[in-house]
Protein backbone atom coordinates (compact mmCIF):
# COMPACT_ATOMS: atom_id res chain seq x y z
CA UNK A 1 0.00 0.00 0.00
CA UNK A 2 1.43 3.37 -1.07
CA UNK A 3 0.59 6.17 1.38
CA UNK A 4 1.42 9.84 0.85
CA UNK A 5 1.70 11.83 4.08
CA UNK A 6 4.51 14.28 3.31
CA UNK A 7 2.39 17.40 3.65
CA UNK A 8 1.65 19.92 6.35
CA UNK A 9 -0.44 22.99 7.05
CA UNK A 10 0.02 25.86 4.63
CA UNK A 11 0.51 28.36 7.44
CA UNK A 12 1.75 27.67 10.98
CA UNK A 13 0.87 29.96 13.86
CA UNK A 14 3.90 30.94 15.89
CA UNK A 15 2.09 31.08 19.29
CA UNK A 16 0.03 27.98 20.14
CA UNK A 17 -1.08 27.74 16.53
CA UNK A 18 -2.35 31.32 16.36
CA UNK A 19 -1.42 33.73 13.60
CA UNK A 20 0.04 37.14 14.38
CA UNK A 21 -3.23 39.07 13.93
CA UNK A 22 -5.05 36.55 16.10
CA UNK A 23 -2.50 37.01 18.90
CA UNK A 24 -2.95 40.80 18.60
CA UNK A 25 -6.74 40.48 18.83
CA UNK A 26 -6.44 38.26 21.92
CA UNK A 27 -3.99 40.69 23.54
CA UNK A 28 -6.19 43.73 22.88
CA UNK A 29 -9.23 41.85 24.15
CA UNK A 30 -7.47 41.22 27.49
CA UNK A 31 -6.79 44.92 28.12
CA UNK A 32 -10.35 45.93 29.25
CA UNK A 33 -10.67 43.03 31.76
CA UNK A 34 -7.24 43.85 33.21
CA UNK A 35 -8.23 47.51 33.60
CA UNK A 36 -11.53 46.56 35.25
CA UNK A 37 -9.69 44.21 37.59
CA UNK A 38 -7.25 46.96 38.52
CA UNK A 39 -10.17 49.31 39.29
CA UNK A 40 -11.95 46.53 41.25
CA UNK A 41 -15.13 47.01 39.23
CA UNK A 42 -16.39 43.45 39.35
CA UNK A 43 -19.57 43.80 37.29
CA UNK A 44 -17.65 45.56 34.54
CA UNK A 45 -15.01 42.81 34.75
CA UNK A 46 -17.63 40.12 34.15
CA UNK A 47 -19.09 42.07 31.23
CA UNK A 48 -15.64 42.58 29.68
CA UNK A 49 -14.81 38.88 30.10
CA UNK A 50 -18.06 37.85 28.41
CA UNK A 51 -17.56 40.27 25.52
CA UNK A 52 -13.91 39.28 25.21
CA UNK A 53 -14.80 35.59 25.06
CA UNK A 54 -17.15 36.28 22.16
CA UNK A 55 -14.52 38.31 20.29
CA UNK A 56 -11.77 35.71 20.85
CA UNK A 57 -14.07 32.90 19.73
CA UNK A 58 -14.98 34.71 16.52
CA UNK A 59 -11.32 35.54 15.81
CA UNK A 60 -9.74 32.18 16.70
CA UNK A 61 -12.33 29.47 16.05
CA UNK A 62 -12.98 28.74 12.33
CA UNK A 63 -16.61 28.21 11.33
CA UNK A 64 -16.79 25.54 8.62
CA UNK A 65 -13.38 26.50 7.26
CA UNK A 66 -13.85 30.28 7.33
CA UNK A 67 -13.49 32.97 9.93
CA UNK A 68 -16.44 35.05 11.07
CA UNK A 69 -15.12 38.01 9.09
CA UNK A 70 -14.87 35.85 5.96
CA UNK A 71 -18.43 34.61 6.36
CA UNK A 72 -19.79 38.11 6.90
CA UNK A 73 -17.99 39.40 3.83
CA UNK A 74 -19.31 36.54 1.69
CA UNK A 75 -22.88 36.98 2.96
CA UNK A 76 -22.83 40.73 2.33
CA UNK A 77 -21.45 40.31 -1.20
CA UNK A 78 -23.94 37.57 -2.09
CA UNK A 79 -26.83 39.58 -0.67
CA UNK A 80 -25.82 42.66 -2.63
CA UNK A 81 -25.41 40.59 -5.80
CA UNK A 82 -28.86 39.10 -5.38
CA UNK A 83 -30.45 42.49 -4.78
CA UNK A 84 -28.82 43.93 -7.90
CA UNK A 85 -29.71 40.90 -10.04
CA UNK A 86 -26.12 39.74 -10.59
CA UNK A 87 -26.77 36.19 -9.40
CA UNK A 88 -29.12 35.46 -12.30
CA UNK A 89 -27.58 35.11 -15.77
CA UNK A 90 -29.12 34.53 -19.21
CA UNK A 91 -27.15 33.86 -22.38
CA UNK A 92 -27.32 36.02 -25.48
CA UNK A 93 -28.69 33.07 -27.44
CA UNK A 94 -31.61 32.71 -25.02
CA UNK A 95 -32.38 36.41 -25.50
CA UNK A 96 -31.89 36.33 -29.27
CA UNK A 97 -28.90 38.69 -29.25
CA UNK A 98 -26.12 36.53 -30.68
CA UNK A 99 -23.96 38.48 -33.12
CA UNK A 100 -20.71 36.46 -33.30
CA UNK A 101 -20.90 32.68 -33.02
CA UNK A 102 -17.16 32.46 -32.35
CA UNK A 103 -17.27 34.74 -29.29
CA UNK A 104 -17.66 32.84 -25.99
CA UNK A 105 -20.78 33.69 -24.00
CA UNK A 106 -20.14 32.21 -20.56
CA UNK A 107 -21.40 33.10 -17.07
CA UNK A 108 -19.71 34.19 -13.86
CA UNK A 109 -15.96 33.79 -13.56
CA UNK A 110 -15.81 32.65 -17.20
CA UNK A 111 -17.18 35.93 -18.56
CA UNK A 112 -13.66 37.21 -19.25
CA UNK A 113 -12.47 34.14 -21.20
CA UNK A 114 -11.29 34.46 -24.81
CA UNK A 115 -10.37 31.53 -27.06
CA UNK A 116 -7.64 31.88 -29.70
CA UNK A 117 -6.40 29.43 -32.32
CA UNK A 118 -2.69 28.75 -31.95
CA UNK A 119 -0.31 28.14 -34.85
CA UNK A 120 -0.35 24.68 -36.48
CA UNK A 121 1.96 22.19 -34.80
CA UNK A 122 2.51 18.46 -34.39
CA UNK A 123 2.20 15.70 -36.94
CA UNK A 124 -1.44 16.57 -37.62
CA UNK A 125 -0.73 20.31 -37.94
CA UNK A 126 -3.68 21.09 -35.69
CA UNK A 127 -4.31 24.50 -34.15
CA UNK A 128 -4.48 24.08 -30.38
CA UNK A 129 -6.90 26.33 -28.52
CA UNK A 130 -5.16 28.99 -26.42
CA UNK A 131 -7.30 30.16 -23.50
CA UNK A 132 -6.92 33.74 -22.32
CA UNK A 133 -8.51 34.82 -19.06
CA UNK A 134 -8.59 38.62 -18.95
CA UNK A 135 -9.61 39.24 -15.29
CA UNK A 136 -6.84 37.04 -13.85
CA UNK A 137 -4.34 37.84 -16.65
CA UNK A 138 -3.54 34.19 -17.33
CA UNK A 139 -3.14 31.92 -20.37
CA UNK A 140 -3.87 28.19 -20.49
CA UNK A 141 -3.89 25.14 -22.76
CA UNK A 142 -5.85 21.96 -22.09
CA UNK A 143 -5.22 18.35 -23.09
CA UNK A 144 -7.63 15.42 -23.00
CA UNK A 145 -5.73 12.47 -21.52
CA UNK A 146 -6.37 8.77 -21.09
CA UNK A 147 -4.88 6.87 -18.15
CA UNK A 148 -5.32 3.12 -17.53
CA UNK A 149 -5.71 3.70 -13.78
CA UNK A 150 -3.79 2.34 -10.82
CA UNK A 151 -6.43 0.04 -9.36
CA UNK A 152 -4.56 -3.12 -10.43
CA UNK A 153 -1.03 -1.68 -10.18
CA UNK A 154 1.57 -3.00 -7.77
CA UNK A 155 3.14 -0.76 -5.14
CA UNK A 156 6.29 -0.31 -7.22
CA UNK A 157 4.26 0.99 -10.17
CA UNK A 158 2.29 3.33 -7.92
CA UNK A 159 5.51 4.66 -6.44
CA UNK A 160 6.88 5.20 -9.94
CA UNK A 161 3.83 7.15 -11.06
CA UNK A 162 3.84 9.16 -7.84
CA UNK A 163 7.46 10.05 -8.47
CA UNK A 164 6.49 10.94 -12.04
CA UNK A 165 3.93 13.43 -10.74
CA UNK A 166 6.54 14.96 -8.46
CA UNK A 167 8.97 15.25 -11.36
CA UNK A 168 6.25 16.89 -13.49
CA UNK A 169 5.70 19.55 -10.81
CA UNK A 170 9.45 20.09 -10.42
CA UNK A 171 9.75 20.60 -14.18
CA UNK A 172 6.86 23.08 -14.05
CA UNK A 173 8.68 25.01 -11.34
CA UNK A 174 11.97 25.02 -13.25
CA UNK A 175 10.34 26.42 -16.39
CA UNK A 176 9.54 29.60 -14.42
CA UNK A 177 6.44 29.90 -16.60
CA UNK A 178 3.81 27.46 -15.35
CA UNK A 179 1.87 28.90 -12.46
CA UNK A 180 -0.56 26.04 -11.94
CA UNK A 181 -1.17 22.47 -13.11
CA UNK A 182 -4.81 21.36 -13.05
CA UNK A 183 -5.92 17.72 -13.24
CA UNK A 184 -9.64 17.24 -13.86
CA UNK A 185 -11.67 14.02 -14.03
CA UNK A 186 -15.34 13.85 -14.96
CA UNK A 187 -17.32 10.63 -14.49
CA UNK A 188 -20.33 11.01 -16.75
CA UNK A 189 -23.32 8.69 -17.27
CA UNK A 190 -23.06 6.42 -20.31
CA UNK A 191 -25.50 7.59 -22.97
CA UNK A 192 -25.03 4.64 -25.34
CA UNK A 193 -24.67 6.84 -28.43
CA UNK A 194 -21.24 5.52 -29.43
CA UNK A 195 -22.27 1.91 -28.92
CA UNK A 196 -25.47 2.43 -30.92
CA UNK A 197 -23.43 3.80 -33.83
CA UNK A 198 -20.99 0.88 -33.56
CA UNK A 199 -23.85 -1.64 -33.61
CA UNK A 200 -25.46 0.10 -36.58
CA UNK A 201 -22.27 -0.18 -38.60
CA UNK A 202 -21.36 -3.75 -37.67
CA UNK A 203 -24.70 -5.56 -37.22
CA UNK A 204 -25.38 -7.91 -40.09
CA UNK A 205 -28.87 -8.10 -41.63
CA UNK A 206 -28.70 -11.89 -41.51
CA UNK A 207 -28.13 -12.01 -37.72
CA UNK A 208 -30.60 -14.27 -35.84
CA UNK A 209 -33.52 -12.50 -34.21
CA UNK A 210 -32.77 -14.05 -30.80
CA UNK A 211 -29.20 -12.73 -30.87
CA UNK A 212 -30.49 -9.24 -31.75
CA UNK A 213 -32.97 -9.32 -28.86
CA UNK A 214 -30.41 -10.51 -26.30
CA UNK A 215 -27.89 -7.93 -27.47
CA UNK A 216 -30.41 -5.10 -27.29
CA UNK A 217 -31.59 -6.09 -23.80
CA UNK A 218 -27.99 -6.26 -22.55
CA UNK A 219 -27.29 -2.85 -24.06
CA UNK A 220 -30.25 -1.30 -22.23
CA UNK A 221 -29.28 -2.87 -18.90
CA UNK A 222 -25.58 -2.08 -19.14
CA UNK A 223 -26.01 1.47 -20.41
CA UNK A 224 -28.02 2.55 -17.35
CA UNK A 225 -25.36 1.08 -15.03
CA UNK A 226 -22.26 2.25 -16.90
CA UNK A 227 -20.23 5.44 -16.72
CA UNK A 228 -17.52 7.04 -18.83
CA UNK A 229 -14.50 8.89 -17.56
CA UNK A 230 -13.14 12.09 -19.13
CA UNK A 231 -9.77 13.40 -17.95
CA UNK A 232 -8.12 16.73 -18.69
CA UNK A 233 -4.79 18.34 -17.86
CA UNK A 234 -4.52 22.14 -18.00
CA UNK A 235 -1.36 24.25 -17.81
CA UNK A 236 -1.90 27.79 -16.53
CA UNK A 237 0.67 30.53 -17.19
CA UNK A 238 0.45 34.10 -15.94
CA UNK A 239 0.71 37.00 -18.36
CA UNK A 240 3.50 38.55 -16.28
CA UNK A 241 5.70 35.49 -16.79
CA UNK A 242 4.72 34.82 -20.39
CA UNK A 243 5.03 38.38 -21.75
CA UNK A 244 8.83 38.50 -21.26
CA UNK A 245 9.38 35.19 -23.04
CA UNK A 246 6.93 36.06 -25.81
CA UNK A 247 9.01 39.08 -26.88
CA UNK A 248 11.82 36.75 -27.90
CA UNK A 249 9.38 34.64 -29.94
CA UNK A 250 7.95 37.51 -31.96
CA UNK A 251 5.61 39.10 -29.44
CA UNK A 252 1.84 39.37 -29.52
CA UNK A 253 -0.52 36.42 -29.59
CA UNK A 254 1.73 34.37 -31.91
CA UNK A 255 4.70 34.76 -29.60
CA UNK A 256 2.70 33.66 -26.58
CA UNK A 257 1.26 30.72 -28.50
CA UNK A 258 4.75 29.57 -29.56
CA UNK A 259 5.94 29.60 -25.95
CA UNK A 260 2.89 27.62 -24.87
CA UNK A 261 3.47 25.08 -27.65
CA UNK A 262 7.03 24.58 -26.43
CA UNK A 263 5.64 23.88 -22.95
CA UNK A 264 3.10 21.46 -24.38
CA UNK A 265 5.79 19.36 -26.03
CA UNK A 266 7.88 19.27 -22.86
CA UNK A 267 4.98 18.31 -20.60
CA UNK A 268 3.57 15.73 -23.00
CA UNK A 269 6.73 13.64 -22.65
CA UNK A 270 6.35 13.63 -18.86
CA UNK A 271 2.64 12.83 -19.06
CA UNK A 272 3.27 9.84 -21.31
CA UNK A 273 6.42 8.74 -19.49
CA UNK A 274 6.36 9.19 -15.72
CA UNK A 275 2.58 9.34 -15.34
CA UNK A 276 1.83 6.57 -17.82
CA UNK A 277 -0.76 8.37 -19.95
CA UNK A 278 -1.67 6.27 -22.97
CA UNK A 279 -3.08 9.24 -24.90
CA UNK A 280 -2.48 12.99 -24.73
CA UNK A 281 -4.53 15.14 -27.13
CA UNK A 282 -4.24 18.91 -26.93
CA UNK A 283 -7.71 20.26 -27.56
CA UNK A 284 -8.53 22.46 -30.51
CA UNK A 285 -11.14 25.20 -30.23
CA UNK A 286 -14.07 23.01 -31.47
CA UNK A 287 -13.09 20.14 -29.14
CA UNK A 288 -12.75 22.52 -26.21
CA UNK A 289 -16.18 23.99 -26.97
CA UNK A 290 -17.68 20.49 -26.82
CA UNK A 291 -15.95 19.81 -23.49
CA UNK A 292 -17.31 23.10 -22.17
CA UNK A 293 -20.87 22.43 -23.38
CA UNK A 294 -20.99 18.88 -21.97
CA UNK A 295 -19.59 20.26 -18.72
CA UNK A 296 -22.60 22.52 -18.27
CA UNK A 297 -25.11 20.06 -19.77
CA UNK A 298 -24.03 16.39 -19.51
CA UNK A 299 -27.19 15.29 -21.31
CA UNK A 300 -26.10 16.96 -24.56
CA UNK A 301 -23.24 14.50 -25.07
CA UNK A 302 -25.49 11.94 -26.80
CA UNK A 303 -26.80 14.45 -29.36
CA UNK A 304 -23.29 15.72 -30.11
CA UNK A 305 -22.00 12.17 -30.59
CA UNK A 306 -24.92 11.34 -32.91
CA UNK A 307 -24.27 14.47 -34.95
CA UNK A 308 -20.59 13.58 -35.33
CA UNK A 309 -21.50 10.07 -36.46
CA UNK A 310 -23.90 11.46 -39.02
CA UNK A 311 -21.22 13.83 -40.32
CA UNK A 312 -18.78 10.92 -40.65
CA UNK A 313 -21.38 9.11 -42.76
CA UNK A 314 -21.49 12.08 -45.13
CA UNK A 315 -24.78 13.56 -44.01
CA UNK A 316 -25.17 17.33 -44.06
CA UNK A 317 -25.27 18.16 -40.34
CA UNK A 318 -23.51 20.66 -38.10
CA UNK A 319 -21.43 18.52 -35.76
CA UNK A 320 -19.63 21.41 -34.05
CA UNK A 321 -20.64 23.51 -31.07
CA UNK A 322 -20.09 27.26 -31.63
CA UNK A 323 -18.63 29.12 -28.68
CA UNK A 324 -21.69 31.35 -28.48
CA UNK A 325 -23.68 28.21 -27.58
CA UNK A 326 -21.01 26.38 -25.56
CA UNK A 327 -22.27 27.76 -22.26
CA UNK A 328 -25.61 27.32 -20.52
CA UNK A 329 -28.76 29.14 -21.58
CA UNK A 330 -29.16 30.42 -18.03
CA UNK A 331 -27.78 30.04 -14.51
CA UNK A 332 -29.18 30.74 -11.07
CA UNK A 333 -27.01 31.17 -7.99
CA UNK A 334 -28.02 29.86 -4.57
CA UNK A 335 -26.20 29.64 -1.27
CA UNK A 336 -26.25 25.83 -1.15
CA UNK A 337 -26.02 24.91 -4.86
CA UNK A 338 -25.59 26.22 -8.40
CA UNK A 339 -28.24 25.79 -11.12
CA UNK A 340 -27.33 25.72 -14.82
CA UNK A 341 -29.78 24.83 -17.59
CA UNK A 342 -31.75 21.74 -16.54
CA UNK A 343 -29.09 20.72 -13.99
CA UNK A 344 -27.88 21.80 -10.60
CA UNK A 345 -24.60 21.12 -8.82
CA UNK A 346 -23.06 21.21 -5.35
CA UNK A 347 -19.35 21.22 -4.54
CA UNK A 348 -17.12 20.30 -1.62
CA UNK A 349 -13.43 20.63 -0.96
CA UNK A 350 -11.39 17.76 0.47
CA UNK A 351 -9.44 18.12 3.71
CA UNK A 352 -6.31 15.97 3.78
CA UNK A 353 -6.25 13.39 6.60
CA UNK A 354 -3.55 13.50 9.26
CA UNK A 355 -2.57 9.87 8.77
CA UNK A 356 -1.89 10.35 5.07
CA UNK A 357 -3.67 9.59 1.82
CA UNK A 358 -3.50 6.26 0.00
CA UNK A 359 -2.81 6.50 -3.74
CA UNK A 360 -6.06 5.70 -5.51
CA UNK A 361 -8.21 6.55 -2.50
CA UNK A 362 -10.20 9.13 -4.46
CA UNK A 363 -11.93 6.45 -6.54
CA UNK A 364 -15.13 6.43 -4.37
CA UNK A 365 -15.47 10.19 -4.89
CA UNK A 366 -15.83 9.67 -8.65
CA UNK A 367 -18.32 6.79 -8.42
CA UNK A 368 -21.89 8.07 -9.08
CA UNK A 369 -24.41 7.29 -6.37
CA UNK A 370 -27.43 7.07 -8.70
CA UNK A 371 -27.97 6.61 -12.46
CA UNK A 372 -27.81 9.89 -14.35
CA UNK A 373 -25.55 11.50 -11.76
CA UNK A 374 -22.21 13.03 -12.69
CA UNK A 375 -19.18 13.44 -10.45
CA UNK A 376 -16.31 15.81 -11.20
CA UNK A 377 -13.00 16.19 -9.40
CA UNK A 378 -10.33 18.85 -9.71
CA UNK A 379 -6.87 18.42 -8.21
CA UNK A 380 -5.01 21.72 -8.45
CA UNK A 381 -1.27 22.19 -7.97
CA UNK A 382 -0.44 25.90 -7.58
CA UNK A 383 3.34 26.24 -7.85
CA UNK A 384 5.23 28.80 -5.81
CA UNK A 385 8.23 30.58 -7.23
CA UNK A 386 11.60 29.53 -5.82
CA UNK A 387 12.16 32.86 -4.05
CA UNK A 388 8.69 32.85 -2.54
CA UNK A 389 9.03 29.20 -1.51
CA UNK A 390 12.35 29.82 0.24
CA UNK A 391 10.97 32.87 2.06
CA UNK A 392 7.86 30.99 3.17
CA UNK A 393 9.92 28.01 4.30
CA UNK A 394 12.16 30.26 6.40
CA UNK A 395 9.16 32.01 7.98
CA UNK A 396 7.44 28.75 8.79
CA UNK A 397 10.58 27.26 10.30
CA UNK A 398 11.08 30.38 12.42
CA UNK A 399 7.44 30.30 13.57
CA UNK A 400 7.63 26.58 14.40
CA UNK A 401 10.88 26.99 16.38
CA UNK A 402 9.50 30.02 18.22
CA UNK A 403 6.31 28.18 19.11
CA UNK A 404 8.27 25.16 20.35
CA UNK A 405 10.53 27.42 22.43
CA UNK A 406 7.56 29.21 24.02
CA UNK A 407 5.93 25.91 24.90
CA UNK A 408 9.18 24.66 26.42
CA UNK A 409 9.59 27.80 28.59
CA UNK A 410 5.99 27.56 29.77
CA UNK A 411 6.37 23.88 30.59
CA UNK A 412 3.88 22.72 27.96
CA UNK A 413 4.82 19.35 26.53
CA UNK A 414 4.91 18.96 22.78
CA UNK A 415 2.34 16.44 21.63
CA UNK A 416 3.15 13.82 19.02
CA UNK A 417 1.28 15.70 16.27
CA UNK A 418 3.13 18.94 17.08
CA UNK A 419 6.48 17.15 16.98
CA UNK A 420 5.60 15.65 13.63
CA UNK A 421 4.63 19.06 12.22
CA UNK A 422 7.87 20.55 13.53
CA UNK A 423 9.93 17.80 11.87
CA UNK A 424 8.14 18.30 8.54
CA UNK A 425 8.68 22.05 8.71
CA UNK A 426 12.38 21.66 9.36
CA UNK A 427 12.72 19.09 6.58
CA UNK A 428 11.05 21.34 4.02
CA UNK A 429 14.14 23.53 3.64
CA UNK A 430 16.23 20.44 2.84
CA UNK A 431 13.88 19.46 0.02
CA UNK A 432 13.91 22.95 -1.44
CA UNK A 433 17.71 22.94 -1.36
CA UNK A 434 17.66 19.71 -3.40
CA UNK A 435 15.72 21.44 -6.18
CA UNK A 436 12.20 20.28 -5.41
CA UNK A 437 9.23 22.60 -5.86
CA UNK A 438 6.73 23.83 -3.29
CA UNK A 439 3.07 23.46 -4.16
CA UNK A 440 -0.19 24.11 -2.34
CA UNK A 441 -2.41 21.30 -3.64
CA UNK A 442 -6.13 21.21 -3.04
CA UNK A 443 -9.08 19.28 -4.46
CA UNK A 444 -12.68 20.20 -5.29
CA UNK A 445 -15.38 17.59 -5.98
CA UNK A 446 -18.74 18.37 -7.58
CA UNK A 447 -21.92 16.37 -8.07
CA UNK A 448 -24.34 17.28 -10.87
CA UNK A 449 -27.89 15.93 -11.18
CA UNK A 450 -31.00 16.94 -13.16
CA UNK A 451 -33.25 19.53 -11.55
CA UNK A 452 -35.95 16.91 -11.17
CA UNK A 453 -33.86 15.37 -8.38
CA UNK A 454 -33.12 17.00 -5.03
CA UNK A 455 -29.62 18.41 -4.97
CA UNK A 456 -29.43 18.07 -1.18
CA UNK A 457 -29.63 14.28 -1.39
CA UNK A 458 -26.93 14.16 -4.08
CA UNK A 459 -24.66 16.46 -2.04
CA UNK A 460 -25.11 14.22 1.01
CA UNK A 461 -24.08 11.23 -1.09
CA UNK A 462 -20.98 13.12 -2.24
CA UNK A 463 -20.08 13.91 1.38
CA UNK A 464 -20.43 10.22 2.25
CA UNK A 465 -18.19 9.23 -0.68
CA UNK A 466 -15.52 11.72 0.42
CA UNK A 467 -15.58 10.32 3.96
CA UNK A 468 -15.43 6.78 2.58
CA UNK A 469 -12.27 7.75 0.70
CA UNK A 470 -10.67 8.79 4.00
CA UNK A 471 -11.00 12.57 3.61
CA UNK A 472 -13.16 15.18 5.30
CA UNK A 473 -15.66 17.08 3.10
CA UNK A 474 -16.20 20.81 3.49
CA UNK A 475 -19.23 22.20 1.64
CA UNK A 476 -18.33 25.31 -0.37
CA UNK A 477 -21.44 27.29 0.48
CA UNK A 478 -21.78 30.74 -1.13
CA UNK A 479 -19.14 29.69 -3.69
CA UNK A 480 -20.73 26.79 -5.57
CA UNK A 481 -20.69 28.67 -8.87
CA UNK A 482 -16.92 29.21 -8.87
CA UNK A 483 -16.32 25.70 -7.50
CA UNK A 484 -18.44 24.12 -10.23
CA UNK A 485 -16.61 25.99 -13.00
CA UNK A 486 -13.22 25.08 -11.53
CA UNK A 487 -14.00 21.37 -11.15
CA UNK A 488 -16.14 20.72 -14.26
CA UNK A 489 -15.13 23.15 -17.04
CA UNK A 490 -11.54 22.66 -18.35
CA UNK A 491 -10.81 26.31 -19.14
CA UNK A 492 -7.99 26.91 -16.68
CA UNK A 493 -10.00 28.49 -13.84
CA UNK A 494 -9.47 27.47 -10.24
CA UNK A 495 -9.93 28.71 -6.68
CA UNK A 496 -6.32 29.90 -6.42
CA UNK A 497 -6.78 33.32 -7.93
CA UNK A 498 -9.20 35.80 -6.45
CA UNK A 499 -11.25 36.41 -9.59
CA UNK A 500 -10.55 33.09 -11.30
Amino acid sequence: MTIYADYRRDRVGWFFGLAGWQVMVVALTLLPPVWALNQQRWLLLLACLAAGAVVVTLAVVPIRGRSFVGWMGAVIKSGAGGALGWTRWRSKAARGRVQDLDAPDLPGVLSGVAIHDGPPWGSGMERTAVIQHHPTKTWAVTAAVVHPGIGLCENAERDRQGAGLGELLDVASRTELVEEVLLMVRTVPEDGAERAEYVRRHRKPTAPALARQVNDELAVALTTASVRTESFVTLVVSEARLARRAKQAGGGLDGRARELIALMGEFESHLRGGLGMTSVTWLTSPALAVACRTGFAPGDAAAITAARSAADRGEVVNAEVPWALAGPSGTDWAARHYAHDAWHSASVTLVLPERGAVMGALAPVLAPHEPGERRSLLIAYPILRAQQANRQSANQEWAADLGAGLRSRMGVKLRAKQQQDLARTQGLDVKLARGHSMVRPYAVATVTVPRTRPIGTAATGLDAAVRQAGFAPLRLDLAHDAAFVASSIPLGTSLTRGRG
